[in-house]
């Protein structure tokens, strides 16, 4: 079971905060302090969810013998299989975000491992599909997909209005985690 923790203290002085209420950077007009403190504590939830998140992607990563972009390609492929869509490398490359020559390493190396099969495309003599093999279907059922059926148990426990207020929040969440200003440029790489 995982709880959620206060900052640790450093050397022995007032807990490190990993979020900010400096009222330079955050706007606090109309919360009182303790709401301030009640944000601090949704941020700390947060990021101590995205540390156990983090925890169970290395852990499961170790178990299915892949590494992130493997993983990623891996689930790309079954979500494709389950809507009876042919993937093809192109596919890959433009859903994990690599080039031509890493796709082709990474279908290699996933073939090798016995996590795919190169298989023809329904329709076009000139293509390869790619399909994860009933093995590592398998595995991934019985592992990341215990895992996901956990956290949906997590969400049936709420009432319809927590669901919409979770979903309103996390949404919201997105939406500001875009980056902007000099961080936008970055991730446009038009530096």
């Amino acid at each position: 079971m995982i709880v959620i923790m206060a900052p640790p203290a450093v050397n022995g002085n007032a807990p490190l905060r990993y979020f900010t209420a400096d009222p330079t950077l955050v706007d606090q007009r109309g919360l009182s302090p303790d709401e301030v403190e009640q944000c601090l504590d949704v941020m700390n939830a947060l990021r101590v969810w995205r540390e156990a998140d983090r925890l169970l992607s290395e852990v499961l990563r170790r178990y299915m013998k892949l590494n992130d972009t493997d993983m990623r390609a891996v689930r790309f492929l079954m979500h494709m299989q389950d809507a009876g869509r042919p993937a093809t490398p192109k596919d890959i490359a433009r859903e994990v975000a690599i080039s031509s020559a890493s796709t082709t390493k990474l279908v290699d190396r996933l073939v090798a491992g016995g996590h795919v099969t190169r298989v023809p495309h329904p329709t076009d003599r000139r293509t390869m599909c790619i399909d994860v093999t009933d093995a590592t279907r398998t595995a991934a059922r019985e592992t990341v997909g215990h895992q996901h059926a956990r956290r949906f148990t997590v969400a049936a426990k709420m009432d319809a209005t927590e669901r919409a207020t979770v979903v309103r929040f996390l949404t919201a969440l997105a939406e500001a985690d875009v980056p902007t200003g000099k961080l936008a440029v970055r991730a446009t790489g038009n530096a």
